[in-house]
């Protein structure tokens, strides 16, 4: 059965020629906004990795990499989750200093995605990292760079409105940040799901950023997964913003200040996974030697789908949906790409 749907009264903005164009206008404006608001500068970065490395993101621990070997390397490869680990290594490899960082168009293979309205298999996001100092390793660090992102997605979505006026009837969104703890959330609303309590605190608020993702909650269970080994669970988070489409609390980004050889330990023990201290990274890591940074992923299909009031994803990326959902979308003449 169907997971995606088309809202009631639903008709794009823009056809489809002028949504391919609009889509190269954000991806332009938003990576130049963000470098600016952040000090990045943009890099290379792999699609996939040796599993032997220790790098690829593990995500919630049970999605299955797309994994196939290179018979002339004599070696196997997996193809990334994303680039969170990666991105650090890179830091200590290019010499770079705290203030500075780096950003990078990551595609990604998730085959073990539920796929709906907003979720694909196929992932593509802006992947940044940025060295910080020990000193820095502070909430109200991760704070003011989630609103930096904020006031880039918002200087965004007017540089697009100004071009296509057509999407003058969506609202603007909020650059005034509610921030809230995962405990406090659940602390709101104990009968509630995670999912159910972003709803409603992203319905009250417009836009909002949800801390604190990973560790168990006071119930015993965590608000969502997070693999221990890039963020610390108590410095990161997620940037939701209210959408009024779909009804529902869009995420389109996931970040944080990333582990210190301390909580690395702490969170490998925590989540069972202390069979990682022998990979290369987190030797590094521990011993000391990669340098102290914060980073995160932002989805450039959910973004443009957010900026352009799109009501599926597929109408901002090709890839494979499920052949109830391509006749839903066709009958009703909306194009998934």
């Amino acid at each position: 059965m169907a997971k995606s749907y088309i809202p009631r009264g639903y008709e794009p903005h823009l056809t489809l020629y002028q949504t391919q164009a609009a889509i190269s206008l954000i991806k332009r404006v938003f990576q130049d906004a963000l470098c600016t608001e952040l000090n990045l500068k943009r890099v290379s970065a792999p699609l996939f990795v040796r599993p032997s490395s220790g790098l690829n993101d593990d995500l919630n621990g049970v999605e299955r990499p797309v994994s196939f070997d290179i018979p002339d390397a004599h070696a196997d490869a997996a193809v990334v989750h994303s680039l969170a680990k990666w991105k650090r290594m890179a830091l200590y490899r290019y010499d770079i200093h705290p203030g500075k960082g780096i950003v990078t168009d990551m595609n990604a293979i998730r085959r073990d995605e539920v796929l709906d309205n907003l979720h694909s298999c196929y992932v593509d996001q802006w992947d940044w990292e940025k060295v910080i100092t020990e000193e820095a390793r502070t909430e109200y660090t991760l704070r003011q760079t989630v609103r930096s992102i904020v006031g880039a997605i918002c200087d965004t979505q007017l540089a697009v409105r100004g071009k296509y006026p057509q999407l003058l009837a969506a609202p603007l969104l909020s650059r005034d940040v509610a921030f809230a703890t995962a405990q406090e959330l659940e602390d709101r609303w104990p009968d509630k799901t995670p999912k159910e309590r972003e709803n409603l605190f992203a319905r009250e608020n417009g836009t909002i950023f949800i801390q604190g993702i990973g560790g168990k909650l006071k119930s015993g269970r965590p608000h969502d997964g997070r693999a221990p080994d890039y963020d610390d669970w108590a410095l990161n988070g997620d940037i939701l913003f209210w959408y009024p489409l779909l009804e529902c609390a869009m995420e389109v980004s996931s970040m944080g200040i990333r582990v210190s050889p301390e909580s690395l330990d702490r969170q490998l023990t925590l989540a069972g996974c202390d069979e990682r201290r022998s990979l290369p990274f987190h030797k590094m890591l521990l011993a000391g030697r990669l340098p102290c940074t914060m980073g995160g992923g932002i989805g450039q299909s959910r973004l443009c789908m957010l900026l352009l009031g799109k009501a599926h994803i597929g109408e901002v990326q090709s890839s494979v949906w499920d052949e109830e959902t391509e006749a839903v979308f066709r009958d009703a003449d909306i194009t998934l790409l």
